[in-house]
């Protein structure tokens, strides 16, 4: 990488922070079970951030020393394919795996979306 990244913020803007706070008081139930079993260090000793900003993006659920991202996302999600495809290429151009998970997932699944992500922490697999 040289140069550098024109989205990626030293300091980020006042706005941009409040935004994610704002987010972490307003989560949806799929958030709000998801945030029960990750923080704490209750995944694999991992200490996973909500709605963590990052460059120009906050993430769902990020782990810093795994550099792994856990996205939920909504049905009404799908019109945001290409975004999304964008996003989560500029975070694994900076090391970030990224998980996504469907919030019905999270609900209706939750065990099996968890050993997903037990596996990506403990090196099992190697999310693309």
């Amino acid at each position: 990488m040289s140069g550098p990244d024109p989205h990626f913020f030293s300091r980020l803007p006042e706005d941009f922070l409040r935004h994610a706070r704002e987010m972490r008081s307003g989560m949806t139930d799929a958030e709000a079970l998801m945030w029960r079993l990750l923080r704490n260090r209750r995944v694999a000793g991992a200490k996973f951030r909500t709605q963590h900003p990052m460059g120009r993006f906050i993430l769902d659920f990020y782990c810093d020393e795994k550099k792994l991202a856990v996205e939920l996302d909504e049905g009404q999600h799908v019109e945001a394919g290409e975004y999304d495809q964008a996003r989560d290429a500029w975070l694994r151009q900076r090391g970030v795996r990224v998980l996504r998970f469907w919030n019905n997932q999270v609900l209706s699944e939750t065990e099996a979306v968890m050993e997903v992500i037990y596996a990506a922490l403990v090196g099992d697999v190697c999310p693309d």
